[in-house]
């Protein structure tokens, strides 16, 4: 995307199910689907794009179930023309909708659409996404030149006894990653070549760290805790 970008880290999901192909022919598969690498999502945008996120994992169990409810049914084209195409017109118009919500506060990301198409049995290749990128002088400082990334957390299934914790923790995080960026664009031209990893990224992971376990403790409280959070952690220099 664009201007400060949060990379999630691209995931597969899948459901194994069968399907009987007219003629009698079988093939176990899946439907399965790239997750979407969304940029950076300012605090006020979190919610909406979680549920978005959330609402592209329902889609694909719909049709990993749909899949698996048809097996027998139409010719050697019908899991692409019923199933996996409208799954696409699903995704996109999801896929849309972070666009937007991240627009209304922030850059509009472009090109999230190309996440859209989902596969049997594996996911299709994602294109590029569309070059943003500018040049960058040489003697423009180093803390200048780039912006902080991190990844945005993938939550499933949050329990609305613990939605509004978990909202408040994810724009917490929302607004430590702008905190950081503040701090690297003030600190332009400041110490040596790992002063940013020092004295901004090592400390932000640890508010990161802190801030997920909240997450994980609030679900916990009222269903089986996530496990693994932290990966979310850590974050890095674009």
């Amino acid at each position: 995307m664009i201007l400060a970008g949060i990379a999630v880290a691209a995931t597969l999901t899948a459901v194994t199910a069968a399907v009987a192909f007219a003629g009698g022919e079988t093939a176990t598969g899946a439907i399965v689907c790239p997750q979407p690498v969304v940029p950076a999502v300012p605090a006020a945008a979190q919610a909406e794009v979680q549920r978005e996120l959330a609402n592209l994992d329902k889609q694909i169990a719909e049709a990993n179930e749909r899949l698996r409810t048809s097996a027998g049914e139409g010719g050697p084209n019908f899991v692409q023309n019923a199933i996996l195409g409208p799954l696409a017109s699903k995704r996109v118009a999801a896929l849309n909708r972070i666009e937007t919500a991240i627009g209304r506060v922030a850059v509009k990301p472009e090109g999230l659409e190309r996440f859209a198409t989902c596969g049997l049995g594996q996911a299709p290749t994602v294109p590029a996404p569309p070059s943003t990128s500018q040049p960058v002088a040489a003697s423009t400082p180093v803390a200048a030149r780039g912006v902080i990334e991190c990844p945005l957390p993938v939550l499933q299934d949050v329990p609305a006894a613990a939605r509004s914790e978990v909202d408040r923790e994810l724009a917490n995080l929302g607004k430590q990653l702008a905190e950081a960026n503040d701090r690297l664009r003030t600190s332009a031209g400041q110490g040596g070549p790992n002063f940013v990893q020092n004295a901004i990224l090592g400390p932000l992971a640890s508010k990161r760290t802190a801030a997920l376990d909240r997450i994980a403790i609030s679900i916990g409280r009222v269903q089986a805790r996530p496990q693994g959070l932290e990966r979310f952690a850590t974050c890095s220099l674009r």
